[in-house]
C-alpha cells in the first residue's frame, strides 16, 4: 500500500521545489507588517518627488511664458489648473493606498457575519458579489468627490498665488 502511494505521486524536479522554496520565502517577507510599511512609505516618498518636480516645472513654465501675456490671468490659470488635476490625481491615488485594506477589511467583516447566521453558499456567493459591487461603487465615489475637491482646492490656491506674486513683483 505505501509503495503504491509512493509510485502514484510524481517526482520532484529541482525546479519545482526551487519556485515553490521562493514562493515561500516571498509569502514570509510579504506577511511582515514592516514590509507593508516600507512599501507603503516608498509609494509616498515616490509620489512626493514627482510632485516636487512636477511642480517646479509647472512653476518654471509659467515664468518663462508670464513674460508673452500683457495680462498675468492666462498662464497663472494655466498653471494652476494643471496643478489642481495632478494633485487631485495624486490626493487620489495615495488615499486608494489607504481604501483598499480598510475596503478589504469590510467586506471580509460582512460576508463572515453572512455565513455565521447560516446562509447558503449559493446565496452567500451571491450577496457576496452583489456587496463588492456596492462597496466598490461607495469607495469609487468618496475616491472621485474627495480628488476632486483636492483638486479645485489647489487649483484656487495656486491661482490666487501666482496672481499676487505677479501683481506684488
Amino acid at each position: 500500500m505505501d509503495q503504491q502511494q509512493h509510485e502514484e505521486q510524481p517526482p520532484t524536479s529541482p525546479t519545482s521545489s526551487s519556485s515553490s522554496s521562493s514562493y515561500t520565502l516571498f509569502l514570509k517577507i510579504m506577511s511582515k507588517r514592516r514590509t507593508w510599511v516600507f512599501l507603503f512609505v516608498l509609494v509616498y516618498a515616490i509620489l512626493l518627488d514627482f510632485s516636487w518636480n512636477f511642480l517646479k516645472s509647472i512653476l518654471s513654465w509659467y515664468h518663462q511664458n508670464q513674460a508673452r501675456y500683457h495680462s498675468p490671468g492666462w498662464p497663472a490659470l494655466y498653471a494652476s489648473v494643471l496643478l489642481g488635476g495632478v494633485f487631485g490625481l495624486i490626493s487620489m491615488a495615495a488615499a486608494v493606498a489607504v481604501a483598499v485594506p480598510a475596503t478589504m477589511v469590510t467586506w471580509i467583516t460582512v460576508v463572515v457575519l453572512l455565513a455565521f447566521f447560516g446562509k447558503p453558499k449559493r446565496t452567500l456567493l451571491a450577496e457576496g458579489k452583489k456587496i463588492t459591487r456596492e462597496i466598490a461603487g461607495s469607495v469609487l465615489k468618496t475616491l472621485l468627490t474627495e480628488g476632486n475637491v483636492v483638486a479645485v482646492v489647489c487649483a484656487v490656491l495656486g491661482y490666487y498665488v501666482l496672481v499676487r506674486n505677479n501683481n506684488g513683483e
